[in-house]
């Protein structure tokens, strides 16, 4: 019994208690709730989203809205929610302003719908223009209290021009020539004349043809009583033509001086004395097209087989393959910071690109890739794209080579981190573990010993440039080998 009337209490609150919707309708002024102390009011939305729409399809119907939808915050402050207002600001030619008010039927009594996800609405019924910014901003009802900061939310939205997809059937942009399609040709005929063509539109009989090159070198009026139909017209110019800008402005009744203007580019004329020949030819050429593609693509076949059948023949006769280049190998070099970078790291660069095939990493070259990934997982992806890793070493720091680095005494260091203590104990905990060994070299200069605190490298392949340098590239570009599952490397010692 107490199971059934549960039951029905249940199916009576759900009935009651309908989904909220919304009612909109025009508000310019103020809402009344401004004048009213609230003491608790709803917060913000939590989204706020424009698009286009469009309705009809004669270009007497034809229009088109924004669709504008929100989202709403699931808290507390939904139970006191009204009304949503949305104002909407055109700035083009002129300005406009209108607001709409949209009531919620019922009152929220769950900070979410039945059916999961968010509150959301949404309201069409802006018009939108061509070529018009819109300012779209949107709060809650009640409003905030006066003296106290109002949530509120907004967007910007652009609309396009007429010759867009969206825009070209709006009655406005049909009316200034938006499926108009001149077709504007020009070619100079000489140096002092430009003949421009161009097919006219039912809209109207006057034009005005301009050239134009960072200056105005020459324009002409027309008149054609019989559109549509593809006209000729040759304009005197005062300047040089070729590349210039062809700008082809209608004078239609339904748009006056505001119709769509159109551009295009003077190209040279195929020949003196002749007419543009995509048109007085092109009645011909779509009679030879046909036969010139047949053609062309029996042409193409017949080098096709000759071609295949030289390399056949080629690939016969060659005694050998042909030798195919490998890619260079990656190498990331890292050095202690009391190493003059300019006298020692570049000139040891330059030796590994030149002279041994290699693409060389430094972080002195890698500093913002650094500061956004850190540097030990810059070293740590570093240390798996590449072939190789040397440790570069040398005790020659010597006045010159501070005069070589462009350094003087007292000056900060040209290295803002020092990676090398960091790389040593990254990259030595590796071979500790299952890290190929051969994958790590050490070169020094002038001497052979290394800090205590570094004598870990020892177990590395090391090399002592110059004199070792036939030894170090041959190394370098070794193919790599499988190290034996039975070998297991003992350390680099910290």
């Amino acid at each position: 019994m107490s199971l059934a009337l549960l039951s029905l209490a249940t199916l009576c609150w759900g009935a009651a208690s309908p989904e909220p919707m919304i009612q909109c309708g025009s508000e310019p002024g103020p809402s009344p709730e401004w004048m009213v102390q609230h003491t608790l009011t709803p917060g913000d939305l939590g989204d706020l989203r424009v698009e286009p729409v469009t309705s009809g399809v004669a270009m007497d119907n034809y229009s088109i809205s924004m669709n504008i939808s929100w989202r709403l915050r699931a808290d507390a402050s939904i139970r006191f929610l009204k009304a949503t207002k949305i104002c909407v600001t055109g700035k083009s030619s002129a300005w406009s302003y209108s607001c709409v008010r949209c009531n919620y039927t019922e009152a929220f009594q769950t900070q979410t719908p039945r059916t999961g996800g968010r509150w959301t609405f949404s309201y069409t019924g802006f018009p939108v223009e061509p070529n018009t910014v819109y300012f779209i901003g949107a709060h809650n009802i009640p409003n905030a209290n006066m003296n106290e900061d109002p949530p509120s939310m907004s967007v910007n939205f652009t609309s396009p021009g007429c010759l867009s997809r969206i825009m070209r059937y709006k009655k406005k942009c049909v009316e200034a020539g938006s499926l108009w399609d001149p077709n504007i040709t020009a070619c100079k005929k000489n140096g002092t004349a430009v003949e421009v063509n161009f097919t006219t539109s039912p809209l109207g009989n006057k034009y005005m043809a301009l050239i134009q090159n960072n200056v105005v070198i020459g324009f002409s009026n027309v008149l054609e009583n019989t559109p549509p139909s593809r006209t000729s017209v040759v304009i005197p110019v005062t300047g040089e033509s070729e590349g210039a800008a062809v700008q082809l402005t209608p004078y239609f009744h339904t748009c006056g001086n505001d119709c769509i203007r159109r551009k295009g580019t003077v190209v040279l004329c195929p020949s003196a004395g002749t007419s543009f020949p995509w048109d007085s030819r092109r009645g011909m050429l779509g009679g030879w097209l046909p036969l010139l593609s047949a053609l062309l693509v029996a042409t193409w076949v017949l080098a096709a087989g000759i071609c295949l059948r030289w390399r056949r023949e080629r690939t016969r006769k060659a005694p050998f393959p042909t030798t195919t280049l490998l890619p260079p190998i990656k190498v990331l070099v890292v050095y202690p910071c009391e190493i003059c970078f300019h006298h020692t790291v570049c000139h040891f660069t330059e030796f590994l690109q030149n002279h041994c095939r290699s693409e060389v990493i430094l972080e002195e070259w890698q500093k913002k890739k650094i500061a956004e990934m850190g540097p030990v997982q810059w070293l740590t992806t570093q240390k798996k794209a590449v072939d190789k890793v040397i440790f570069l070493l040398s005790n020659d720091v010597s006045p010159r080579c501070d005069g070589t680095c462009g350094r003087s005494d007292g000056s900060p260091h040209e290295n803002s981190q020092d990676l090398f203590p960091l790389a040593f104990n990254l990259f030595c905990s590796d071979l500790r573990s299952q890290t190929p060994l051969h994958k790590y070299m050490v070169v020094y200069f002038r001497e052979a010993d290394t800090k205590d605190e570094y004598s870990g490298l020892s177990i590395c392949p090391r090399y002592h440039l110059m004199k070792d340098a036939p030894a170090f590239c041959t190394e370098l570009l070794r193919v790599k080998q499988e190290v034996s599952a039975g070998k297991r490397l003992t350390a680099c010692s910290l």
